[in-house]
């Protein structure tokens, strides 16, 4: 009972793509494919065929045929459910589906083009000539390799790239402020030195060509008297040498809020999001409108960050075949003085649930007294990069802890297939963003809905009916819709596709205080998500 090989061979009999699973031969297998040709029959649409060694299993896709070679002691009817996964790759694989209103065929160049990718998901279908029990969605998943290590990589880099960003606004606004401190000292200097100049009997023409940059005819006629009048008409009264000096400055040097240089800046850290607030200051007000600009900054030394991924695949049937639940609770500390803390939790029965803490955690001291802190309490916790210092685990087949179920019914009456699906949530979690993705594939036009519970897109290029719930709470935890299609084989709306979100989590863990090792209550900030990683009805 062992596939010998699987291949994808013309109808004169040129191999495409051929994958051998036992120890053959090339020639061997060669010689196998060579014959198939001369015993295939014309106007069949699924069979096989038989020699004195091997059976010949095979299906005609267009101008190809997909073609497995067993032994002659397998079991027909495996080797038949074997073919049919196989030729639901073919398509998926090369992006085409098989109906008549496809404008790109199957042809030799495209089984060419995705041979490789072909290979790989035959591969997991298939193990040394024996079929595995997976399903087109779990195929997609394992040959697109998705790993949780390179995703908190990238939100690493991306939490970098984000405090540069912060660093680099905070720089901007120092580099800014000291500019307006250069402008004002030389202000005060210039206002210094006209002083200085008079003061040495320098006419009232020098003084104004100092500071506007302008040459005036001058005021006095030459006398003695009329000197003496314009120097002590330039000269400040008491008054106005015991107030603020700043109202002999020019007009240039005083108009700092109007400064191009300081708009500029303004506009960009508008631009970045914050608020900035350019309104005049009040008579009296020691602050430039230059500095009025504050950027925003987290206030809370500490986050911590509790998220749970969801594998999930419901039977069509009815049942769950597979719950699988991953939590991980990070920490990340920004300041450098709070990096010496401790974390005490608060977990409930949480049965079924495995728990793993960080290498680096004492976990004697979690679970003698559920605090997650270091072996060595003179080591601090890492800056600057969320670290993961507890996980967990469930997995389970009890129907009722799954937080949405689908079910499905097609049925066809005429020329059509009426497909009802109805979902259902449990009143432990709020789901949001929820997304019910059903395959409809062959079709042209949209499906016509007759009733539906939220909202629909249709996806002509995925063939894909996607209904939206926004919320899903104690107001709406029942829900159902009801579509037309062409008729067709109620197995082609399978896999459904769901995706959603939720605030709540399968894992009851809750943060009671984050505190110093003397003791004291640090600041925190937390938050709680589960997010759906493939979950699928089958």
């Amino acid at each position: 009972m062992v596939v010998l090989a699987a291949s994808i061979i013309t109808k004169t009999g040129k191999p495409l793509l051929s994958r051998q699973f036992v120890d053959m031969t090339r020639i061997r297998i060669e010689g196998l494919l060579a014959a198939f040709p001369k015993l295939v029959g014309s106007g069949k649409q699924h069979t096989y065929v038989e020699t004195e060694n091997v059976r010949y299993v095979y299906q005609p896709m267009e101008s190809l045929y997909l073609l497995l070679v067993t032994n002659k002691q397998s079991n027909i009817l495996e080797d038949l459910d074997t073919l049919r996964m196989l030729s639901k790759l073919v398509p998926e694989y090369c992006q085409v589906t098989l109906s008549s209103y496809d404008q790109v065929a199957l042809d030799e160049e495209l089984i060419q083009k995705y041979a490789f990718d072909l290979l790989f998901a035959f591969d997991e279908v298939l193990s040394f000539g024996h079929k595995e029990n997976v399903t087109l969605q779990q195929i997609k998943t394992y040959t697109e390799m998705d790993s949780h290590e390179e995703k908190l990589h990238k939100m690493i880099i991306q939490s970098k790239i984000n405090d540069t960003k912060d660093v680099m606004r905070k720089k901007a606004g120092e580099i800014d402020k000291s500019k307006v401190d250069k402008m004002r000292e030389g202000a005060a200097k210039s206002l210094t030195g006209g002083m200085s100049s008079i003061s040495s009997g320098g006419s009232m023409s020098g003084f104004t060509q100092e500071w506007d940059g302008e040459e005036r005819p001058q005021e006095h006629d030459g006398g003695e008297s009329g000197g003496d009048r314009s120097f002590h008409s330039a000269m400040p009264s008491r008054e106005e040498e015991q107030g603020p000096k700043v109202s002999m400055a020019p007009k240039k040097g005083m108009v700092l809020g109007k400064s191009q240089r300081t708009n500029q800046f303004l506009e960009a850290i508008k631009a970045e999001g914050e608020f900035v607030d350019t309104s005049t200051p009040r008579a009296g007000s020691s602050a430039p409108a230059a500095a009025v600009a504050a950027a925003a900054v987290p206030t809370d030394p500490v986050i911590i960050n509790i998220e749970e991924k969801v594998v999930c695949t419901l039977k069509k049937d009815g049942g769950v075949e597979s719950l699988e639940v991953q939590g991980t609770m990070s920490l990340e500390v920004l300041e450098e003085d709070s990096a010496f803390l401790r974390v005490q939790i608060a977990s409930g029965k949480n049965q079924g649930f495995q728990f793993k803490t960080h290498p680096n955690i004492d976990k004697a001291l979690h679970s003698r007294e559920n605090i997650l802190g270091l072996k060595d309490p003179n080591r601090p916790f890492p800056t600057g990069s969320p670290l993961g210092v507890l996980k967990w685990r469930m997995q389970t087949s009890n129907e009722d802890m799954v937080p949405l179920s689908i079910n499905c019914w097609p049925s066809v009456s005429g020329g059509e297939t009426y497909v009802s699906i109805e979902y259902e949530s449990t009143s432990s979690f709020e789901l949001a963003n929820v997304c019910i993705a059903v395959p409809v594939p062959g079709l042209r036009d949209p499906p016509t809905v007759n009733q539906i519970d939220g909202d629909y897109r249709y996806n002509p290029r995925q063939a894909v009916l996607e209904w939206d719930i926004e919320l899903i709470d104690d107001s709406n935890r029942n829900g159902s819709m009801e579509f037309v299609v062409p008729a067709g084989d109620p197995d082609q709306f399978f896999p459904i596709e769901v995706s959603f979100s939720s605030k709540s989590t399968f894992c009851d863990v809750k943060i009671i205080t984050v505190s110093n090792l003397e003791g004291q209550a640090v600041n925190y900030s937390s938050s709680t998500a589960m997010n759906v990683t493939n979950y699928s009805v089958v």
